[in-house]
């Protein structure tokens, strides 16, 4: 499948996208220390119009932070972050906006104001996320993850994760077609950095190729992740620049069709060279 109907929009995959990532939360892991920096509409939209210009042509917008540790946030709560910014972002902005939700309540209030994708670590399983997800009308990303992100990444085990986290995220492509969702609208994830270790990342990089056969468009999303300050000795999240960019050309090569990423024009610049490749074999 060459493109994704999202919405309004049309999306083109018949190469490699980039999708901007725009937390309006408090606590985002990757903001060094400067968490809610875009929590304001004002603020989002203009890092938004950021995010596009740089080349995203998908932006996912996170109002409850899923990094290891954190605890979940009240529905009220990630609605009156999320919603605001989604209706100014639809209103003004020619790009596919994807909600980072698990919240069916934020799934229906969303998909009202604009929003053309659903981006669920949870892969649909919270009470209702299923029904919710299908009435959109919507495309989802379903995400493997082991646990919950406050405890993920205690004691993350898999004997071969290639094939477990295949195994799961088939099993939740076949969720979804039992509750309406066809699987023209499914996109995959196999969740890297959520419940896994370094080792697991790296077997799960090599995995990609695999997991691109099964026929969903594969998004994939190592951005500052620390797997990568892991594998240079320790580097803070502000020295993960290059190291992520060069993950993405790789999963980009090895059959991702989405890199969900913080450092967008770096991104797009691998993603396209990696895509040159890609129209030569």
């Amino acid at each position: 499948m060459n493109f994704l109907q999202c919405g309004s929009r049309r999306l083109d995959l018949g190469r490699p996208v980039v999708m901007g990532i725009l937390n309006v939360t408090p606590d985002s892991f990757s903001d060094g220390g400067r968490g809610g920096r875009f929590l304001g509409p004002d603020a989002a939209l203009a890092h938004a119009r950021r995010l596009w210009a740089e080349g995203a042509r998908i932006i996912d917008v996170g109002a409850e932070s899923t990094r290891p540790g954190a605890a979940p946030v009240s529905v009220q709560e990630e609605l009156e972050r999320m919603l605001p910014v989604v209706e100014r972002m639809a209103a003004e902005l020619d790009v596919v906006i994807s909600i980072d939700t698990s919240t069916p309540e934020v799934m229906a209030g969303a998909a009202a104001l604009g929003a053309g994708l659903i981006n669920d670590v949870r892969a649909l399983r919270r009470p209702g996320a299923l029904a919710a997800a299908a009435a959109t009308g919507l495309p989802v990303c379903l995400m493997h993850m082991q646990g919950e992100p406050d405890t993920m990444q205690e004691q993350p085990r898999y004997a071969d994760i290639g094939a477990e986290v295949e195994a799961f995220l088939l099993a939740r492509v076949a969720a979804c077609e039992m509750a309406g969702l066809p699987a023209e609208r499914i996109v995959l994830d196999p969740g890297f950095g959520f419940g896994k270790t370094l080792a697991h990342n790296l077997d799960l990089m090599a995995s990609l190729p695999r997991l691109a056969e099964l026929g969903f468009p594969l998004l994939v999303g190592v951005s500052r992740k620390s797997m990568l300050g892991a594998i240079l000795g320790g580097a803070p999240v502000d020295q993960r620049l290059h190291a992520g960019v060069a993950a993405a050309a790789i999963a980009a090569l090895h059959g991702a069709k989405i890199i969900r990423t913080h450092d967008v024009k770096a991104t797009c610049d691998a993603v396209a060279v990696a895509a040159a490749l890609l129209e030569r074999t």
